[in-house]
């Protein structure tokens, strides 16, 4: 899916500086060409990358894949994330491998279909997932993923957090969208089993360009601008087996528990044990916002936080820590966490339009704004902090 007329991008800079505006000044090669030190310099944008040119058909070549991380190159969830597309779009890509600093990717007609992906280490299912999801929702029919690989980790968002803060997101783009978490995978053997089923509402071969489909797009734009009223606060602590006899889970809860209380409404976590291929486990909390006593479902109000079970870390440590950034948010009246608004670029570049009011941008969000200008016909706005979206 093309973009009709001519295209137009920026020189590959972002810019941090407030009252600045991010717009199309330059004429876009028949294949997309992407830097991958940009910004952070990190994964994300190859993974950003993949899943809009998927949804729209068009092929990039991307170099210096996360030139800026200690082991530049291409990871296992990389990998598999491009072998799953593959199958998913009957994608052409340059001979990779692990650490590999270039991908070529031409993308073919995403199908409906069940597909199996085995990262075979920890490598993170959620960052798979992020090049996967955004064009499953927009395929001919029903996509099952059924993906095995670490459901938590350092600096990413776990699958517990994907279900409960970010897919609420989603669901008015689909029929259906559900992910279920079998089996937890930690570091270093991994082992989880996700499934994610999606039932499209919106099939993208019927538009013949990107414009086209931006305009039939008919679901409400993500609006979040005003801090709603704090009604509750849920979470989970998930956790290998063997913690259980040492109440580790129950120890985690209390303490975030016992940190939250002063907020004076419900708290509800639960731990949860089950058998994995090595020791570890999480908390993830999340606080819901009502809006006019209401909570918004095209536009849900939820603030997350998560911590890793870590050596020389208590549980109550961890507890409080996941607690202590929850607070953090909620007493700054945030909108969106680190985590949520990151994720939610590439879906606000298909919807012009849509605003969200940040307390912060991140090299991360810069980097993803800058790969969907790369995709879509959209101009992106940051004023203060505001993110806003409009057609080109």
């Amino acid at each position: 899916m093309p973009q009709s007329n001519v295209d137009y991008t920026t020189s590959p800079q972002s810019t941090k500086q407030e009252n600045c505006l991010l717009s199309f000044c330059s004429f876009i090669p028949k294949m997309i060409e992407l830097d991958g030190s940009l910004g952070e310099g990190g994964g994300a944008l190859v993974r950003v990358a993949l899943a809009l040119s998927t949804l729209t058909e068009q092929e990039f070549k991307v170099i210096n894949i996360r030139a800026n991380r200690p082991e530049p190159g291409l990871k296992a969830q990389h990998l598999e994330a491009i072998n799953a597309l593959k199958q998913i779009c009957d994608a052409e890509t340059n001979e990779i491998k692990i650490g590999a600093t270039e991908l070529y990717f031409k993308p073919g007609k995403i199908k409906r279909g069940i597909y199996e992906i085995d990262i075979g280490t920890a490598g993170s299912v959620s960052l798979v997932l992020q090049a996967l999801v955004l064009p499953c929702m927009f395929a001919p029919g029903k996509v099952t993923l059924k993906i095995k690989g670490g459901t938590c980790g350092k600096w990413q968002a776990s699958v517990y957090y994907l279900q409960n803060i970010l897919i609420p997101h989603l669901h008015k783009f689909v029929d259906k969208i559900e992910l279920k978490i079998l089996k937890p995978g930690y570091y270093p053997k991994g082992g989880g089993e996700v499934v994610l089923e999606i039932t499209p509402r919106f099939n993208i071969h019927k538009f013949k360009f990107v414009e086209d489909f931006l305009k039939e797009l008919k679901v409400a734009r993500i609006k979040l601008l005003e801090p709603g009223k704090l009604e509750q606060i849920r979470g989970v602590v998930n956790l290998s087996s063997e913690l259980e006899e040492k109440e580790v889970g129950e120890r985690i809860k209390k303490s975030a528990g016992m940190a939250l209380k002063n907020f004076n409404v419900p708290v509800n976590i639960r731990a949860e044990y089950a058998k994995s291929l090595n020791i570890g486990g999480e908390i993830v909390l999340w606080a819901l916002f009502s809006n006019n006593n209401q909570v918004d479902p095209d536009n849900p109000h939820i603030l997350g936080s998560d911590a890793l079970i870590e050596k020389n870390k208590s549980s109550e440590q961890v507890g409080k820590e996941a607690a202590e950034v929850l607070i953090k948010e909620i007493d700054h009246n945030n909108l969106v966490d680190h985590y949520l608004l990151d994720q939610l670029i590439p879906f606000m570049a298909l919807l012009p339009g849509s605003e969200i009011q940040a307390s912060e941008i991140s090299e991360h969000a810069h980097t993803n704004i800058y790969v969907c200008k790369q995709f879509i016909p959209i101009v992106f706005k940051i004023v203060k902090n505001k993110i806003s979206v409009e057609l080109r």
